[in-house]
């Protein structure tokens, strides 16, 4: 059985016509029900009362229009919002919706745990255990518009490293972009790496003004080891080259861990970065929920870090902190609810550019 939310909206499209053709029903059948699967989403083929009660029976019969299962839902004070999704085999992951005056930003999770074992992360604490389908990465965004909620930005900057899942990653991003699925503007989605450079790559080749966010968290390769151990493989010096390339303006997301990696002396080394590649600087609280034994930096520290950064000419900006009084830290929620993944039943992530 088909699974119409795992395809490109054109190839779901094609699909539809050729069983409506087969069927001997209108031809507008199919566009009728490719408006369902994303741009207007109706949760079952049954929810399309536009269509006649036979053909929805008929469509659901041949194909699969598969749910996330919402397990938890968290509200802030701050109107932050957090989901817990249940993936089909018991997996969980995360989404975070965050207003802003006009604004709906979704957090959305691109894979279920994450190998990257970045010191300072709750995910990176739980291990990996698998990719997430194009399905299942959209369907974050289908489920919150279920639920009422229209998101105007999206950022990849949940679970998971995005550009280790590229396969599913690129197929994602139409889907979130075309104007006949979710009409997102490139603009409005951003997709972070800690580097993997082939992914950035794959995603500078695409047409789209999609955005690239690089976390880097540490000014040198020495911090940079000890913080992010894949480093090793894309040290920072390969990694402001991939940003040099790349046509459009990048951000460096950098957070603050207090007395590790916020002196002013790092700020300047930073700021060296940034110039190099033209980028922007986003500063990033550490939210105590995923702390993991460092601690965020001081209000005093943080201004001087901003000042210093500035002196040398590099736009900066720190990020407000959202959702302190909920499990909004990524991964936290997820850990706090299902716990920690069997690390006995996890496996190594082969899908990199669709390798």
């Amino acid at each position: 059985m088909d699974n119409l939310l795992d395809l490109p909206r054109a190839e779901a499209e094609l699909r539809l016509g050729r069983f409506m053709h087969e069927a001997a029903e209108p031809e507008y059948r199919a566009r009728q029900v490719a408006s369902r699967l994303w741009r207007n989403p109706a949760a079952s083929f049954a929810e399309m009362t536009e269509l006649p009660v036979g053909l929805r029976d008929r469509l659901a019969a041949a194909f699969s229009l598969p749910r996330l299962a919402l397990d938890a839902r968290q509200r802030s004070q701050d109107g932050t919002e957090k989901f817990l999704f249940r993936l089909h085999d018991g997996e969980g992951i995360e989404t975070v919706a965050i207003p802003e005056q006009n604004r709906l930003t979704l957090c959305i999770s691109s894979q279920a745990g994450c190998a990257l074992q970045c010191a300072f992360c709750a995910t990176g604490a739980m291990g990996f255990s698998r990719n997430l389908s194009a399905f299942e990465i959209v369907g974050q965004v289908r489920e919150l518009i279920l639920l009422g909620l229209r998101p105007t930005n999206i950022v990849f900057m949940g679970m998971g490293e995005p550009l280790m899942n590229w396969k599913a990653a690129d197929v994602a991003l139409s889907l979130l972009n075309d104007p006949g699925a979710l009409g997102i503007g490139a603009r409005h989605i951003t997709v972070s790496t800690v580097g993997v450079l082939p992914g950035i790559q794959a995603l500078a080749a695409r047409p789209e003004q999609f955005r690239l966010a690089l976390s880097i968290h540490a000014p040198t390769d020495e911090l940079r080891q000890k913080l992010m151990p894949i480093n090793t493989k894309y040290p920072l010096a390969d990694v402001i080259d991939a940003a040099k390339s790349f046509v459009r303006r990048v951000t460096f997301e950098y957070v603050l861990l207090g007395g590790v990696n916020d002196s002013v002396a790092q700020a300047g080394q930073l700021a060296t970065l940034a110039r190099a590649c033209g980028a922007f600087v986003n500063l990033i609280p550490l939210h105590p929920g995923g702390a993991l034994g460092f601690s965020a930096s001081s209000t005093k520290a943080t201004a001087a870090f901003m000042a210093a950064i500035r002196k040398r000419g590099v736009e900066v900006a720190l990020r407000k902190s959202r959702g302190i009084d909920i499990s909004a830290a990524c991964g936290q929620l997820r850990v706090e609810r299902l716990g920690r993944p069997d690390r006995g039943h996890r496996v190594e992530s082969t899908a990199l550019l669709g390798g």
